[in-house]
């Protein structure tokens, strides 16, 4: 898996990405990019929109081409829970985590579990470089399971 540890690392893999794709370097990229690495947790295109416009004018449909980038270079995870808006959520500086989703509310949990990600971690995949992971387990939360 790639080093991101630091935002100089990331925005590398970034440039990287767009270089290689013939894709600009624009400052409305960058912009975004640093939005994202300050936003802890999920959100959605329009939060990330709605929070930038205090500091930085960017358009809606920037910030939905940018976040497709963003998931093709493994720097977002794009969540779709059911019906709900796709969440993003950034893969670098942040632990590796799992998600319960009740089907009934749409409530999502995270969960850690080192002995998964240890398993995980340790698998041979042939011909195929993880990046990174998640894993989600549908079904009820306590609010729910009753009401089913």
């Amino acid at each position: 898996m790639k080093d991101t540890n630091t935002f100089e690392s990331v925005k590398a893999t970034f440039t990287e990405y767009l270089v290689k794709n013939q894709h600009r370097k624009t400052p409305e990229r960058f912009a975004i990019l640093e939005h994202i690495a300050e936003i802890d947790g999920h959100f959605t295109a329009e939060v990330l929109y709605k929070n930038m416009q205090t500091n930085f004018r960017v358009s809606l449909a920037s910030v939905y081409n940018n976040l497709d980038l963003l998931t093709k270079t493994g720097l977002l995870t794009r969540h779709q829970f059911g019906s709900h808006p796709a969440e993003y959520e950034r893969t670098f500086h942040t632990n590796v985590h799992h998600h319960l989703v009740c089907s009934n509310c749409g409530k999502i949990k995270e969960f850690t579990d080192k002995n998964l990600k240890e398993t995980i971690e340790s698998k041979n995949f042939n011909n195929f470089l993880p990046t990174h992971f998640t894993l989600y387990i549908y079904g009820y939360c306590n609010k729910c399971k009753h009401i089913m």
